[in-house]
C-alpha cells in the first residue's frame, strides 16, 4: 500500500461521505432495509461510482484510483460502520474483491480490471469461502481444470461452490479461488457467463442491508488470462498478502459500529431519570455500561492506526502485517461487539426492541467478530505467530517490548506504560511457563494466549498513542475525538485491565493445564508480579470518573 491520501483529501472525503449518508440513510430508511431484508443496490452504485467514487479510494492513482493507504481505509471503513454496517459490507466488499488483483495480478491484469473498476463503478466479490471448508482456504473443493489447445494451456473451466459471498447476486465482477493442477489459484470471473449462478440471498441474524449469497460454477470457462499472475498454485500466498489489511477493514466496522452503539446510549442515559437523577450520573450505570467499553474501543482505535501506519510505511512482508491485522480485528470486533451489547442493557427494555438502533446494531456487529477470519482464528494466529518469536528469542520478545514501555515511562509518567510493562512481563513469563511445562499441547490454551497477548499489545500500542498525543505528535489523519488528557486516563484504564487479565486469567488456565507444581507457586505469582498488579489497580475508580465526565462533556480537558 501506498502512504495514502492528503489529509485535506481524506478530509473531504469523509465530508462528502457524511452528507451523503445522512441525506440517503436515515435512522428509519435504515431500520426499514432492515426489517424488509433489502439491499439498497441503486444507493450501493450510486457510492461506488459518480454519485461518490468511494471504489476510487482504493485503486492505485496509476489505474486512474485515488491511490487510498490503509490508514484511508481504516478512517472510511469507520464512518461508514457508524452509519450501518450492512451497507458498509455492500460497499466494501469491492475493495475485498479486487485485492487478489491488486496483491497476486500481472501490472497488464492489473491495469485491464482495475481501471474498468475505477471508470465503470463495477462491483466485485471475493469467492472464497466454500460450504464445507469455511475459513480454511486450504480445503478447497472448487476446481479449475485446464483448457489446452495444441499443448498450450488457453482457458480454464471452474466447477464448484463458493458460500457466504457479500455481493453475490449483485456484483459485476468475481475473484474466485480454486484448485488447479498446480494448486489453489485466483481467476477472474464477469457476472453472466454460462454455468455461472448465484443462489437466493441468505436470511441472516444481521447485516440485512448487504447481500449475502451462494455462488454455483459449473464448467465455468474463463481464458486463461483471468489466472491472476499467470502461475497456478499462488493463490494462498496472495490471499495472506492480504490479510493483515483487510482484517484491518473489519476492525474498522467494528470499531464504527461499536461507537454507533455507544453514540446512542450516551445520550439516552442523560435524559433518562431513575432514582431523582439521570443515569447518566449514576457511577453504578456509566462505570458498567458506557466507560469500559468506550476505553476497549480505543484501545483498539490505538492498535488499528498504529497498524495502518506501519503497513502505508512499507513494514512487514510486501507492506503487510498479518498478525498485527488479526490482533487488530480481535480487539476491535471483541470490543465493538461488547459495547453494543452493553448498549441494549444501557436503554433497558427499549434497547431490546427494534424500534430503536441498538438492537440492530448489535445484530449488525456480531457478524465483525466471524467473516474475514473468526475470532478463534485469530486467537490462533495470533498465538502461533508470537509463540514462534518467544521460542526465537530465548523468552525475551515480551520482556524487551515491557523494557520499551518502562522507557516510556520514564518520559511520560501518566500515560500507564509501567503498568502494560507489568503485563508484558507477566505475558512473558506465562509464555516461558507454557514452553517448559509443554502445555500448548492444550489447544485451547493456546487459543487463550493469544487473547491475552492481544490485550497485552493493545496496552502497549494505547500508551504510545497516548504518548503521542500529549506530545502534539499524534499522526495527523488519527481520529481526534479525544484530547492527550482523556487518553491518558483511557491508556491507564486500559492498562491496568490488560495487566490483571494477563496475570490472573494466565495464571488460572495455567493451574487448570496442570502446568504448575505446589512448590513453584509463589515464585510463578512473583513472576508474574501479581502483587504489583493488584496494587497499580489504586486510581481506578477516579480515572473511570473522569473518562465518564469527557464522555458527558461534564469536564473540558486540555
Amino acid at each position: 500500500m501506498s502512504g495514502g491520501l492528503d489529509k485535506e483529501t481524506l478530509d473531504l472525503t469523509l465530508q462528502a461521505i457524511k452528507e451523503f449518508t445522512d441525506g440517503e440513510f436515515s435512522d428509519d430508511k435504515l431500520l426499514e432495509l432492515d426489517h424488509k431484508d433489502e439491499f439498497p443496490i441503486e444507493l450501493v452504485r450510486q457510492m461506488c461510482g459518480e454519485g461518490l467514487g468511494i471504489h476510487l479510494l482504493f485503486i492505485p492513482e496509476e489505474f486512474d484510483g485515488m491511490g487510498g493507504g490503509a490508514y484511508d481505509v481504516y478512517r472510511i471503513c469507520e464512518q461508514m460502520a457508524n452509519v450501518d454496517i450492512g451497507v458498509a459490507t455492500g460497499v466494501l466488499a469491492t475493495f475485498l474483491g479486487s485485492d487478489p488483483i491488486i496483491f497476486g495480478g500481472t501490472h497488464a491484469q492489473k491495469k485491464k480490471w482495475m481501471m474498468r473498476v475505477a471508470n465503470e463503478g463495477l462491483l466485485m466479490a471475493y469467492g472464497a469461502t466454500e460450504p464445507d471448508a469455511g475459513s480454511d482456504l486450504g480445503a478447497l473443493r472448487t476446481t479449475a481444470t485446464p483448457v489446452s489447445e495444441n499443448g498450450q494451456v488457453v482457458g480454464y473451466k471452474i466447477t464448484g461452490n463458493k458460500q457466504w459471498i457479500s455481493n453475490g447476486g449483485y456484483a459485476d465482477l468475481y475473484t474466485v479461488l480454486a484448485q488447479a493442477p498446480g494448486g489453489p489459484s485466483w481467476f477472474v470471473v464477469e457476472k453472466g457467463v454460462d454455468g455461472f449462478s448465484h443462489g437466493k440471498p441468505e436470511d441472516k441474524h444481521g447485516i440485512r442491508a448487504s447481500n449475502t449469497a451462494a455462488l454455483s460454477l459449473t464448467d465455468v470457462y474463463v481464458d486463461a488470462d483471468r489466472l491472476l499472475g499467470n502461475v497456478e498454485g499462488q493463490g494462498l500466498f496472495q490471499a495472506q498478502l492480504v490479510f493483515g489489511y483487510t482484517r484491518l477493514m473489519v476492525a474498522a466496522f467494528g470499531l464504527g459500529g461499536g461507537w454507533a452503539a455507544l453514540n446512542r446510549a450516551i445520550p439516552y442515559s442523560m435524559e433518562r431519570i431513575q432514582g431523582g437523577g439521570p443515569l447518566s450520573e449514576k457511577q453504578g450505570y456509566t462505570h458498567k455500561l458506557i466507560v469500559p467499553h468506550a476505553v476497549r474501543l480505543e484501545g483498539a482505535r490505538a492498535f488499528i492506526e498504529e497498524t495502518a501506519e506501519r503497513i502505508d510505511n512499507g513494514e512487514g512482508e510486501d507492506g503487510n502485517l498479518n498478525t498485527e491485522g488479526a490482533i487488530a480485528k480481535y480487539l476491535a470486533t471483541e470490543a465493538g461487539n461488547l459495547a453494543a451489547d452493553a448498549s441494549i442493557q444501557a436503554l433497558g427494555g427499549y434497547g431490546y426492541t427494534k424500534e430503536y438502533m441498538v438492537e440492530k446494531i448489535k445484530r449488525d456487529v456480531r457478524i465483525t467478530t466471524i467473516y474475514e477470519g473468526t475470532s478463534e482464528i485469530m486467537e490462533m494466529t495470533i498465538a502461533r505467530d508470537r509463540w514462534q518469536m518467544h521460542l526465537k528469542t530465548r523468552g525475551q520478545y515480551y520482556h524487551d517490548q515491557a523494557q520499551q514501555m518502562e522507557a516510556l515511562h520514564s518520559k511520560n509518567a501518566n500515560i500507564g506504560a509501567n503498568i502494560a510493562a507489568s503485563g508484558l512481563h507477566a505475558l512473558a513469563e506465562l509464555l516461558e511457563r507454557a514452553r517448559i511445562r509443554r502445555l500448548t499441547r492444550n489447544q485451547h490454551l493456546l487459543f487463550r494466549l493469544g487473547e491475552l497477548i492481544a490485550f497485552a499489545e493493545g496496552a502497549a500500542a494505547m500508551a504510545r498513542r497516548a504518548a503521542r498525543a500529549a506530545d502534539r505528535q499524534i499522526h495527523e489523519k488519527a481520529d481526534r475525538r479525544f484530547s492527550p488528557d482523556a487518553l491518558a486516563a483511557m491508556s491507564r484504564i486500559y492498562a491496568r485491565e490488560s495487566a490483571m487479565k494477563v496475570a490472573e486469567e494466565g495464571m488460572r488456565w495455567v493451574f487448570g493445564a496442570d502446568g504448575i507444581e505446589e512448590h513453584e507457586v509463589s515464585a510463578f505469582e512473583q513472576g508474574l508480579r501479581l502483587k504489583d498488579i493488584h496494587r497499580v489497580q489504586a486510581g481506578l475508580f477516579a480515572d473511570m470518573d473522569y473518562v465518564a465526565d469527557v464522555l458527558y462533556d461534564r469536564k473540558k480537558a486540555n
